[in-house]
C-alpha cells in the first residue's frame, strides 16, 4: 500500500494484520482520486470507516484543507494515527461507531469517504444519517466503495456515477437537485 499522487506520493502506508480491515485497494483508490482530482483541494473531509487511513490520506496528500478519521476497531484507528505519522501529518482521528461519531459533528463536509464493512447494511444507515444531519456540502461528494454484488437504494442523494473494478463498485453521489 502506497500514497498515489501529491505531496506524499510514493509514501509507504502500513497494511492492516487483521482480515477485518479491508483497505482500499491501489487501483480503486486511483481510480476515485483521477475522477476527484479537481475536487479535493482546500476541501473538508470525513474518511468514515477509515481503516488503515488509505483514503483519507491520500485526499490530504491532494491538497485536502482537513480530513477526519472515523473507525470503530482500535486497530483502524492505531494503524490510522501510525499512517499519518508516517507521512508527517496530525488529523483528528475518532474512535467510535459510524453513527455516534455522525451524530456529533458539526458543520458540512465536501467529501465523504464511505466504505463500512461490505456485509454490514451499513450504506443506507449512513446515507440517511449524512442526509438527515444535513452533513453534505451544497456541491459535497460521497464516494461509496463496496461490494458489486450488493447494491443498496438511496434515496436521499443522485448518483452520478458508478464504476466496477472486478469484485469491488464505486458509486458517487450528490446532493438531489434542488426544483
Amino acid at each position: 500500500m502506497r500514497v498515489i499522487a501529491g505531496k506524499f506520493k510514493g509514501k509507504k502506508l502500513l497494511p492492516p494484520k487483521s482480515e477485518f480491515i479491508r483497505p482500499t485497494g491501489d487501483k480503486v483508490k486511483q481510480a476515485i482520486f483521477t475522477k476527484l482530482q479537481f475536487f479535493v483541494e482546500g476541501k473538508r473531509v470525513l474518511d468514515l470507516f477509515s481503516g488503515s487511513g488509505a483514503l483519507g490520506i491520500e485526499a490530504l496528500s491532494r491538497g485536502a484543507r482537513e480530513v477526519i478519521f472515523v473507525d470503530h476497531s482500535r486497530e483502524g484507528v492505531n494503524l490510522t494515527k501510525t499512517n499519518l505519522k508516517n507521512v508527517g501529518k496530525l488529523c483528528e482521528v475518532i474512535f467510535s461507531p459510524f453513527d455516534k461519531a455522525l451524530e456529533k459533528f458539526k458543520g458540512k463536509f465536501d467529501l465523504i469517504l464511505l466504505d463500512p464493512p461490505y456485509k454490514s447494511g451499513y450504506y443506507e444507515q449512513c446515507l440517511e444519517t449524512i442526509y438527515k444531519r444535513q452533513l453534505l456540502s451544497d456541491d459535497g461528494v460521497i464516494v461509496c466503495e463496496r461490494d458489486r454484488t450488493l447494491p443498496f437504494n438511496v434515496d436521499y442523494f443522485e448518483m452520478f456515477d458508478s464504476k466496477n473494478y472486478g469484485t469491488v463498485s464505486v458509486d458517487y453521489y450528490k446532493n438531489k437537485e434542488k426544483l
